[in-house]
């Protein structure tokens, strides 16, 4: 049986990939609704844009599900601070993700006012500009660290306010995650769509792809040379019981970039970012959207396996008691709950990805204008 340590180094890896699929599956549509008021002029490219999302949103979002039913499963402890302390921004993300937008795909072909459908579009560009900014500002809360502690009996306090949530560098990390998602939802529309739209949503996903190398580079030399960061200096026991106190944690400007010296190979993950950006912008003017879609799903998988390397083995610090910080080695659960859990997600994940690459195979194509036209009494769109 395989033993504690590598249970949990391989459920770290785990969340990270469920993570990133989100990011990649779902991610394309909460680009393409973000640039929906960009790319299109009049009604018939509008219902083309909302018909190449509309199918396919609310599977995507089964990503999303299945990596916090996984944290839940793997990592109780960072489930209950992370869902418990950000609680009025988990919601915020539901009533614009999972409510506004379904019911505005639903809704805005109901009647023909025009009054009414380009309020309903608006309603998607928020619903798919607005959870893009949150995810990054998570994360950027993730690397400063949240304001929690842990007594003797391992209760959670948590004294963070809301809007501590939305600090600067939370917001730069939310502009940066709007850049590599509208980026990645541009390549998708430019796949999915004629002339002139597919045009304009190149030129805007360039146009993302470069402001997503500045915005990370700016990032990553916030983190290094700005950000208070965390570090293990004792107590960390990778085939120990799960209580985040018996450590010693302190705090350094530029303990992120520890990892990167420690273990050189770990610089191939940003650069990855970097690179998938690059030649996604390059593949983009030479009008090889399918090959900018994979270097752009390729520049996702470093911009969120940086924040991986750079915090390991970190899951979620405490800023205002550092020794409850979480980390892989003090948060999981038990042993068999791991073994169970990897033994479901080798069932089912295969399941998955089949059922997902049989609905874009089903799919597959670009959406048309004049099937629009034709089929005026289009389902939702």
């Amino acid at each position: 049986m395989l033993d504690i340590e590598t249970l949990r180094l391989i459920w770290w890896v785990l969340i990270g990939v469920l993570f990133m699929g989100f990011a990649i599956m779902d991610g394309f549509d909460l680009g393409a609704a973000t640039l929906l008021p960009f790319v299109t002029r009049n009604e018939i490219e509008r219902r083309i844009v909302l018909n190449v999302i509309g199918p396919i949103w609310e599977g995507n979002q089964v990503w999303i599900i299945l990596g916090a039913g996984a944290l839940f499963a793997a990592w109780p402890y960072v489930y209950a601070v992370a869902f418990s302390g950000a609680y009025f921004v988990v919601l915020l993300l539901l009533l614009t993700m999972g409510i506004s937008r379904p019911v505005s795909f639903k809704y805005r072909s109901k009647l023909p006012n025009v009054f009414w459908r380009r309020f309903w579009d608006w309603v998607v560009f928020i619903g798919g500009c607005l959870p893009s900014i949150i995810f990054g500002a998570l994360i950027g809360n993730v690397l400063i660290g949240l304001p929690f502690s842990f007594d003797p009996t391992l209760r959670i306090t948590y004294t963070g306010k809301l809007l501590e949530l939305f600090n600067p560098f939370a917001l730069w990390c939310g502009l940066t995650s709007l850049a590599m998602l509208s980026m990645h939802g541009g390549i998708f529309l430019a796949i999915k769509t004629e002339q002139p739209i597919r045009a304009r949503a190149a030129f805007y996903a360039k146009m993302a792809a470069l402001l997503l190398i500045i915005l990370f580079t700016g990032g990553g030399f916030w983190a290094a040379y700005f950000l208070k960061a965390y570090r293990v200096i004792d107590g960390a026991n990778p085939f120990g019981y799960s209580n985040p106190l018996h450590k010693h944690v302190a705090m350094q400007v530029g303990a992120w970039m520890d990892n990167y010296a420690n273990y050189p190979w770990s610089k191939i993950v940003p650069t990855l970012g970097f690179a998938g950006a690059l030649t996604a912008f390059l593949f983009l003017a030479w009008k090889k959207y399918r090959l900018a879609f994979i270097c752009s799903s390729i520049a996702i998988i470093g911009v969120i396996g940086t924040v991986g390397v750079s915090m390991f083995p970190f899951i979620l610090p405490s800023s205002t008691d550092y020794a409850s910080s979480l980390l892989v080695w003090d948060a999981s659960s038990s042993q068999l709950t791991l073994l169970i859990m990897l033994g479901v997600v080798l069932i089912f994940l295969p399941i998955v990805l089949l059922y997902t690459a049989w609905v874009y195979r089903v799919l597959r194509g670009p959406v048309r204008g004049e099937v629009i036209e034709k089929d005026a009494q289009h389902t939702a769109y």
